[in-house]
């Protein structure tokens, strides 16, 4: 009779989660794509600015050069005001953070977006700076947070659910179905995460062609995260990011669809 009752209440745990995912439907205005997220782009906003200075903190605050700090905006925002991006409700802002080490660059929901100096030094254009930032903004407009953050109540809710259909008290063995859950649903949401990078490198193709950048450069930024990477990633099913080599292949292809009589010749590279 207990296994009956657990049964049932781990099918309604998986039914809950099933139907609040599936029923959360919206239209992206700015990729066109129907995406399942349970914020408003209101929420996503004031959650990044909430955020924001905890982030900057974890990396040793702003970086004191003034002057870096304002180029970075400007090109950040030459992005966001040349190309549709400007169209979208989100509140845009570029930092520069202090760390000197790491080399990293992410955005927050609703558009704060952060670049550390440790990356910063190791490019070597502006057109390089712009592809780095533009594939920020285009996990913005994307609302791959939002969507990162439904997907994981969904596994959660789905791993669970299979936890207390598995886990026996009287049986310390059936704890592995319990972990093997838990692991599946882990890696799930590292392929989330790898389809988004790789939608927001082929946005990053249309929105440094359309401000006058020439796309290419990020493939020389997939080059130098190799390079800074080198020996330090593990199997690239176990990161939430693609390896930078297997990016240039796909980025490659995105210029070619993006342009498919060949780059304008005045792009900044």
């Amino acid at each position: 009779m207990r296994g009956i009752i657990k049964f049932i209440i781990a099918l309604l745990i998986a039914a809950v989660s099933l139907v609040t995912y599936w029923c959360n439907t919206q239209e992206n205005e700015f990729t066109g794509e129907e995406q399942h997220v349970d914020m408003t782009v209101e929420q996503e906003i004031a959650l990044g600015l909430q955020a924001a200075p905890q982030m900057a903190e974890q990396y040793g605050g702003l970086h004191p050069d003034r002057e870096a700090a304002t180029q970075l905006k400007a090109i950040g925002q030459k992005l966001v005001q040349s190309t549709q991006v400007s169209d979208t409700p989100y509140e845009f802002d570029f930092h520069l953070l202090a760390d000197e080490q790491t080399v990293n660059a992410f955005a927050l929901p609703g558009g704060q977006i952060f670049i550390t100096a440790g990356l910063l030094k190791r490019l070597e254009s502006e057109a390089q700076l712009a592809g780095v930032l533009a594939h920020e903004i285009g996990h913005v407009v994307a609302r791959h947070s939002a969507e990162q953050l439904a997907k994981a109540k969904l596994t959660q809710g789905l791993t669970g659910a299979a936890a207390i259909a598995t886990y026996d008290p009287d049986n310390p063995a059936s704890r592995t179905g319990a972990i093997a859950a838990a692991m599946i649903g882990k890696l799930l949401n590292m392929s989330y995460g790898r389809e988004d990078e790789l939608e927001s490198d082929r946005l990053a193709v249309r929105l440094t062609g359309k401000t006058g950048y020439d796309p290419r450069a990020m493939m020389r930024v997939m080059e130098i995260l190799e390079q800074a990477s080198s020996g330090t990633r593990g199997p690239e099913f176990m990161q939430t990011h693609p390896n930078p080599g297997n990016r240039i292949s796909q980025i490659q292809q995105a210029i070619e669809e993006e342009y498919p009589n060949g780059l304008p010749s005045d792009l900044v590279q």
